[in-house]
Parts: C-alpha cells; sequence; structure tokens
C-alpha cells in the first residue's frame, strides 16, 4: 500500500508562534452558565480536555452534576414567559449582536475547535463563517413565522405560531462552534436555550456562553457540559424541557427518542449518521468527479461527518481510471499540525475513534477489500503514535460487505463497481442510512430520474459536500427524523401552531 503524504510544518513551528496566544486563550477560568451567571460545577467538579494532535492536556473544565442541568433548566423556564414576550424583531437583533460578538472573536474561536477538536485552522474558520451565515439568516428569518387565516365559515379561524418552551441542544464534535451557534434558531423562534456541547471539544462553545452573556437576558442562553452520558440524559429526560435538537450518531440519536418518550410527550428532531453514495456514470467528468469524491469523503476533517459520500460508486468502464485519479489526489493531500496553515488534514477526535477506524480496515480486509492508499498512520517519525489515519481508498469492497453499509466516521473511502444504472440505485439504497447523496453524469435526464430514485434527504448532481443557506439540509431513514435544518423550516420547527376559532 502507498501512504506517501506530504507532511506539514510537524508542529514546532506553527505552536511555537501562537504559544502565547493559546495559553493565554485556554488558561481562564472556564465556567458553565446558567441562568446570567457563570459558574463553576456543583462541587467544581472537573475533568480534562486534551489536544487530539499532541494527546497532552489542555485545560480543566467544569463538569456539570444532574443538579447543574436541572438549575439550568429552571433557569430556562424562569426565562421563558419574558423572552416568548419580547417581540420577534428585538429578539432578532439581539441574535444579530450575538453573530456580531462571534465574528469579532472569530480567530480565537476557530483556534480553540483547532486545539480540542483537532480541525485544521482554515476549517475551523470556514466553520465561524458557515455559523456567521446561518445566525443572520435565522435572524433575518424573524417575520416569516407567519399563521394564516382560513375561511372556513362566517367566523375567523385564524393560526399564529408561538414559542415552543425550553429547548435543548446537543451536539457532537466535529463542529462544535457552528452546530452552537445554530440556537440562533430556537432563540429568535422565542424559546431559552440550554446548549450541551461535546465533551470531546467543548472548549468553543464555552467561550461561546461568555460571548452570550453579554447579550440574552438571564436564562435565555445556559450552557452545561458534563464528562459521560449522565448529563445529556437528564436534559432530555427533564419534563420541563419541549424540544430536542441533536445532532450526532444514529445509536445515540435511538437513545434520546427512547428517554424523550419515556419521560414525557416532546418534539424530538434527529441528524444522525450517513452512509452516503457517490454514484458516477461513465459519460461524468472524470477530473470533476475525482476532484468531488475526495472534497465529499471530507478529508479535511478526518473522514469524521456524517454527510461524507464514503462509498463511491463507479460504472465498471470507468473504474480503474477514476480510482488512480482519486489515489493521486489523495496522495497529494498535505497532512500535519492543525495549527499549521497549509495542513488539510486533521487528526481523529480520540484514541476511540482512531482505533475504531484502523478496526474497519482490518474489516474491511477481511472481507476481501484491498487497500489502494493509506490504511494506517500516514508514514514518517512525525506520525509516529499519532492519531491521524491516512485518507484510505479501498477497492474490490462487495456492497453487501461491513464496510460498505456501517458508518466508521473516518477516512476510509470504498470504491464499489457498478454496471447498469438499476444496480447502481439498488447499491446506494442498500443501507440502513439515507443523509446524502450524488449522481455524476451529463445526461440530464439520468440525473433527475437517479436524484429523484435515491433514498436520501440531500442530493447533489456533478457536486458534492456544499451546504447552502436556507436550502434544507437531513436525512431519512436511519439518517435522521423531525424536519429540516439549516433552513427556515428549521425555525418554525421550534414553534408550535395555535388555532384561534373567533366567533361572530
Amino acid at each position: 500500500m502507498n501512504r506517501s503524504l506530504t507532511v506539514a510544518d510537524s508542529g514546532t513551528a506553527a505552536r511555537a508562534a501562537r504559544a502565547a496566544e493559546i495559553a493565554t486563550l485556554v488558561e481562564r477560568d472556564w465556567r458553565l452558565l446558567i441562568g446570567g451567571e457563570l459558574v463553576p460545577a456543583e462541587g467544581a467538579a472537573r475533568f480534562t480536555v486534551s489536544d487530539p494532535f499532541t494527546q497532552q492536556p489542555i485545560v480543566d473544565v467544569p463538569d456539570a452534576s444532574l443538579a447543574d442541568v436541572d438549575r439550568a433548566v429552571a433557569a430556562a423556564e424562569a426565562a421563558l414567559a419574558g423572552w416568548r414576550a419580547t417581540p420577534a424583531l428585538q429578539r432578532a437583533e439581539l441574535v444579530r449582536r450575538f453573530a456580531d460578538l462571534v465574528e469579532q472573536h472569530g480567530e480565537e474561536l476557530a483556534l480553540l475547535d483547532t486545539i480540542d477538536a483537532g480541525s485544521p485552522i482554515s476549517n475551523a474558520r470556514f466553520d465561524v463563517e458557515i455559523a456567521l451565515g446561518q445566525m443572520r439568516m435565522y435572524a433575518g428569518f424573524a417575520l416569516e413565522m407567519k399563521g394564516t387565516t382560513v375561511p372556513a365559515s362566517e367566523n375567523l379561524h385564524l393560526t399564529v405560531r408561538e414559542p415552543v418552551g425550553v429547548v435543548a441542544k446537543i451536539f457532537p464534535y466535529n463542529h462544535p462552534l457552528m452546530f452552537a451557534c445554530r440556537m440562533a434558531a430556537p432563540l429568535v423562534a422565542g424559546n431559552p436555550v440550554v446548549a450541551k456541547p461535546p465533551e470531546a471539544a467543548p472548549l468553543s462553545t464555552l467561550r461561546l456562553a461568555e460571548l452570550a452573556n453579554q447579550v440574552f437576558p438571564p436564562g435565555v442562553v445556559n450552557v452545561v457540559v458534563g464528562n459521560g452520558p449522565e448529563v445529556p440524559d437528564r436534559l432530555v429526560r427533564h419534563p420541563a424541557v419541549r424540544r430536542i435538537g441533536f445532532i450526532g450518531s444514529e445509536p445515540t440519536g435511538r437513545a434520546i427518542q427512547r428517554a424523550a418518550a419515556e419521560s414525557g410527550v416532546k418534539h424530538v428532531t434527529l441528524e444522525l449518521g450517513g452512509k452516503n453514495a457517490m454514484v458516477v456514470f461513465d459519460d461524468a467528468d472524470l477530473e470533476k468527479a475525482a476532484a468531488g469524491a475526495v472534497a465529499g469523503m471530507n478529508f479535511t476533517w478526518s473522514g469524521q461527518s456524517c454527510g461524507s459520500n464514503s462509498r463511491l460508486l463507479v460504472h465498471r468502464s470507468l473504474h480503474d481510471e477514476l480510482v488512480d485519479r482519486v489515489v493521486e489526489l489523495v496522495e497529494a493531500r498535505t497532512i500535519g499540525d492543525p495549527l499549521d496553515e497549509g495542513s488539510e488534514q486533521g487528526t481523529m477526535i480520540n484514541r476511540t475513534q482512531f482505533d475504531k477506524s484502523m478496526s474497519y480496515v482490518d474489516v474491511a480486509l477481511a472481507d476481501g477489500a484491498v487497500v489502494r492508499t493509506g490504511g494506517g498512520r500516514p508514514d514518517g517519525p512525525a506520525f509516529e503514535d499519532s492519531l491521524f489515519v491516512a485518507p484510505t481508498v479501498l477497492v474490490d469492497v462487495a456492497p453487501d460487505a461491513r464496510i460498505a453499509r456501517e458508518e466508521v466516521f473516518g477516512p476510509l473511502l470504498s470504491v464499489i463497481p457498478f454496471d447498469t444504472e438499476a444496480e447502481a440505485v439498488a447499491i446506494a439504497n442498500g443501507v440502513d442510512y439515507g443523509l446524502t447523496g450524488s449522481v455524476w453524469t451529463k445526461d440530464l435526464d439520468r440525473a433527475v430520474r437517479v436524484a429523484r430514485a435515491l433514498e436520501a434527504g440531500f442530493v447533489w448532481v456533478n457536486g458534492s459536500s456544499q451546504h447552502f443557506l436556507n436550502v434544507p439540509y437531513g436525512g431519512v431513514k436511519a439518517s435522521g427524523v423531525g424536519g429540516k435544518e439549516e433552513c427556515l423550516e428549521e425555525l418554525l420547527s421550534y414553534t408550535e401552531e395555535k388555532v384561534i376559532n373567533i366567533m361572530v
């Protein structure tokens, strides 16, 4: 196997240049945000957050207790009446002010995602840009929370949209800052929020809490984090929490559904995993398709993305040529310290995810797959005992192999040949997931036909990876339930429709 890759700065120069800045940023008294106060966890409990690149501790952060969760929800509940009574345009204006603060502190927020999530600094900055666009979009939708009138009789029948109540937002480590900023949607809709960031990468959200506290009334934004499943479980089960927005793995999503159902009747939206197919037909533009396969696999953050096109379905006539080009592009990527401006791929978030990716390489080989490139750590002393997984391309993958059916959440791309359109659609749809899909062809009729046939919630034609403002994102089947995100529909999902009949 060929695992030769360009090695970026080992990290010494990049980190030395920003050592003082990083020290100033992280060596603070990190606190939870509860009821408008930045407070320690109960009993001053703390846990350690580590840098996945150096595998060394960064700083200790509060380890919230169940009582802390209860206090955060109680604070949100107390803030509900005043926040929902605040006119929508005023709520939107505060969200815009919040976005302005995020923009002013964008570099430090990106830096935090780089040092505790292992995301390349260029990628972390891009997440800040996306977050700003989404926050300002939701603020701009404030007056779109409209009702209707229904001419059902001589009486007046109308609908109004009202806030749901206390909202829990729980999100993962691959885009912590960007996902945290999506609290803008429930806030504009008039709901106080309790946000629970990932324990593996909580720093940007804890810093965001400090900024939010400069803008919003007490209790409108609350942030709690704990080292384990107890905090999110308590948050989901709390009787005062009416709405839950979760982004993460499919098993955790099912656990949240179960816990929410056991503790009440709650509106739950889940954006979950994916085993997404990119389908390349024999008339596709080879160069663009190869670049799209590499971009769509999200190697930049080590494949740790639910939207990654981790299955590359290629017409047999194009298979060898396309694989050669994908391997060439992959092996030209630069890997190194996420703080290095030239690094094009970050680390796995922790040892557990690293070991999981490596175990799936073994699973794939046992099932008959062949590694064309990657398959382990990048070569060289800079990567010894690191949490980097070289971008990996697997060929001779059977459609029913485990590597072709199960989400890895790592930089492993499986290439599967097909002969007919019907076969390609059957392979693409032959998994439990249905988040994204991608179709590459110059035949417009076929493009539309296959896009319609794919069991996926978000499909590109001759494209991959990109998201767009107000274009609904979300999956079907095991990839999600409850509505789309990143759009007006998401904002409206944080409201309830009330019908009023005025009798005359």
